[in-house]
């Protein structure tokens, strides 16, 4: 029996109006839907069947700052493995742990490669000699010292390096 007997008639009415509340909530609930909010480039995302990805929705990279980029550049230390043709960093001294020189690779990739290739570094590793020992990227990950904006940044710095000597010239890049 329900609201359980030997209850006071107050706490058997307040037990009551309880469960007829949470019973409306549980009833009710699946049937509200979300409001998308609009789309990053202002307009509203298509309708989907139930919460799902909208059709032909893609993740964009919001735009950077280059100058704040090459300051996340340098506070990373990334000339330390990664060449940049056309920069002052210094040369990379690493030896066999060296990446590939970034204002040659950089035009050849969208903003969310390059992105995902630093917050994964293990993603896409397409030489040989970028992998260790284990199969895995050289590439230490930045995950917990490097912050989403300083990621935006340098993404925008990447994708405004233009190779000196390649402007116009047939590249050596594989893909």
């Amino acid at each position: 029996m329900f609201p359980p007997p030997g209850l006071s008639l107050p706490r058997r009415a307040a037990v009551s109006m309880t469960t007829v509340v949470l019973i409306a909530v549980v009833t009710t609930a699946p049937t509200v839907r979300a409001q998308h909010a609009p789309g990053a480039h202002g307009t509203t995302p298509p309708a989907t069947d139930a919460h799902g990805v909208p059709k032909d929705w893609k993740f964009a990279l919001p735009n950077g700052d280059p100058a704040k980029g090459r300051e996340a550049f340098a506070k990373f230390e990334c000339y330390k493995c990664h060449d940049v043709q056309g920069q002052t960093f210094p040369k990379s001294t690493v030896g066999e742990n060296v990446g590939p020189e970034l204002a040659e690779e950089s035009g050849h990739h969208p903003p969310e490669f390059l992105a995902e290739s630093i917050m994964n570094p293990n993603a896409v590793i397409d030489e040989p000699k970028f992998r260790g020992p284990d199969g895995s990227s050289r590439m230490p990950s930045f995950n917990d010292s490097m912050t989403v904006q300083e990621l935006i940044d340098l993404v925008a710095f990447l994708k405004k390096l233009t190779p000196p000597a390649a402007k116009g010239a047939a590249s050596g890049h594989k893909h």
